[in-house]
């Protein structure tokens, strides 16, 4: 039955919500955070990325990511279907993240969509070298970690392969030039392992992480080839200059230089521009700001027994 009636509380409404919805419309609340493209078009998503990521594991580890079964016979099918819809995703989200900037990024919004195509072609052309230096990865955490049964364990299970999967696309992306889209794939490994790589970050081949939780990687490291790094490495930046209006100044060189078949054993930290010799080894914990020469040790002091007057220390607090 249709109500004829209203009660006075109905007729006022939610004045509370209301007052909310007037302080979240006011100027000085939303200009901070909002983003509209200049052109209306819509935001990069996360989910058709992911599938771009999921379709890419497929098609550079035929058998362990995909379809479940996957045999040689058809496999040029399943490939050549694979990759044009990676094509159309990546495209599509080339020129969202390129509206994302759009300045800087087409010459105008009629070659936007041109570029998009030519650039993820670009990339899809890369795959090859990216598979490669994949392969030297896997063949570095088999035989650098004796509990790995099988190099197959650890493309499906070590979030070593996993972030290095992302990173050796996301940094073609940036290497391209791409926006923004990069940094989303980047992320999505972080998320997943806790192991969090710039994806500007140069790494050589045959790269692990072992265990991996915690382990930074900055924008403008170099990695060389053999080199490893435990959980909670920091290879980060020393400072961070400003320029004449105090803001930072950004895409300089910061971040360590690591030369091949560099070690850092867990929790290190290695900061600025410095440049860790061929074959040096840093141990467990070290703080490293200064250039080290090829084949160096780096150790913590030993630890010594305490005497049975020395009073115990807990937390750095006597």
């Amino acid at each position: 039955m249709k109500k004829s009636q209203f009660t006075p509380e109905e007729l006022q409404g939610m004045p509370q919500l209301e007052a909310v919805v007037d302080e979240l419309c006011a100027p000085e609340s939303y200009e901070a955070v909002y983003h509209q493209s200049l052109h209306g078009a819509p935001m990069p998503s996360t989910e058709a990325l992911a599938e771009v990521v999921e379709r890419l594991k497929a098609a550079l580890f035929p058998g362990y990511y995909g379809p479940a079964r996957v045999v040689l016979q058809s496999m040029r099918y399943h490939l050549s279907a694979n990759l044009d819809s990676i094509y159309r995703l990546l495209s599509e989200q080339i020129r969202r993240g390129g509206c994302f900037i759009c300045a800087e990024f087409a010459n105008d919004c009629t070659s936007c969509e041109r570029y998009s195509h030519e650039t993820a072609m670009r990339f899809l052309q890369r795959l090859p070298e990216i598979r490669r230096v994949l392969a030297t990865d896997v063949r570095a955490a088999f035989e650098g970690d004796p509990a790995a049964k099988s190099p197959g364990e650890t493309i499906f299970c070590y979030p070593s392969i996993t972030a290095m999967i992302h990173h050796r696309i996301a940094h073609e992306l940036y290497r391209l030039d791409v926006p923004i889209i990069p940094r989303i794939i980047s992320e999505m490994a972080h998320s997943k392992t806790g192991i969090d790589i710039h994806p500007g970050a140069q790494i050589g081949e045959e790269f692990f992480i072992d265990h991996g939780t915690g382990v930074v990687v900055g924008e403008t490291c170099i990695i060389g080839r053999g080199c490893r790094l435990y959980q909670g490495v920091t290879l980060g930046a020393l400072s961070f200059p400003k320029d004449g209006d105090g803001k930072l100044v950004k895409g300089t060189p910061r971040h360590p230089i690591l030369e091949d078949n560099v070690t850092v054993y867990a929790g290190a930290t290695v900061l600025g521009r410095i440049t860790i010799g061929t074959g040096t080894i840093i141990g467990g914990n070290v703080w490293v700001t200064h250039d080290v020469p090829a084949g160096s040790k780096l150790a913590q002091a030993r630890s010594s027994v305490a005497e049975s007057s020395d009073k115990m220390v807990a937390n750095g607090r006597r």
